[in-house]
């Protein structure tokens, strides 16, 4: 497998970055219409941290970590790695030491479709981490892949410079050309989610708020007493 490292591809404006890092992954993907979340398969190691930042991207071979000691001398303050391979594998590609290096350069955490050890000492030195699987399995350093080329997880394309947010919930992938939108859309949905909260701290339903009770009628819910369902009479 031959490959390529690209160099100094164009990022999303750190201002962006910043505002899309104040929202979580649900209410971010709900923003863009319900897209961009890469599977519940890939799960945090660590729990009550969120992350945003700039993907640079890394497509290596099974059991073969070469390519993110590639992409290490690519990363930068502010961005996040974000790896997967060229068919499925759960081998730890991943470890403290890779994580030492990027947290070094400013890097905010790590997304990989593959498996990651030493999640101990990850949780330790704060380095944020959202994996395949949790394996010890050792890796080489053989083959050939690329750095900052487009990449596919879970169906969803990430290129370099495009937005990664993750949490607890999971991770999205936000492109880069519309961070200022989405975190836009995102802002009007917290406004309004916030106004739904403060309505059901009330006391109200989200029968009525949401206008619920129609659409139940139009679906033929019908409301019974105990007493007339147990008889067995028809509503």
């Amino acid at each position: 497998m031959s490959g390529v490292v690209v160099t100094n591809p164009p990022k999303a404006a750190a201002e962006d970055v910043e505002a899309l890092a104040a929202y979580g992954v649900a209410t971010v993907s709900e923003a863009m219409g319900r897209t961009g979340l890469l599977g519940p398969g890939i799960r945090p190691v660590q729990q009550g941290v969120r992350v945003a930042g700039t993907a640079v991207t890394v497509l290596s071979w099974p059991g073969d970590n070469l390519m993110i000691h590639a992409a290490v001398e690519q990363c930068g303050e502010g961005d996040i790695l974000v790896v997967t391979t060229t068919s499925p594998s759960t081998d730890g590609l991943f470890g403290e030491l890779f994580a030492t290096a990027l947290q070094r350069r400013g890097v905010r955490g790590i997304v990989i479709n593959t498996g990651i050890r030493d999640t101990q000492e990850l949780r330790e030195m704060g380095f944020a981490a959202w994996s395949r699987a949790v394996s010890a399995q050792g890796t080489v350093k053989a083959t050939g892949g690329s750095v900052n080329v487009p990449i596919a997880v879970d169906r969803q394309v990430i290129r370099p410079g495009d937005v990664i947010v993750a949490d607890d919930d999971g991770v999205v992938v936000v492109p880069r050309e519309r961070a200022r939108q989405v975190a836009e859309a995102s802002e009007a949905r917290e406004q309004k989610e916030a106004a739904t909260r403060a309505a059901f701290v009330e006391g109200q339903l989200g029968l009525d708020r949401y206008g619920l009770r129609e659409k139940l009628k139009e679906l033929g819910v019908a409301y019974q007493s105990y007493d007339a369902y147990t008889a067995g009479e028809r509503p």
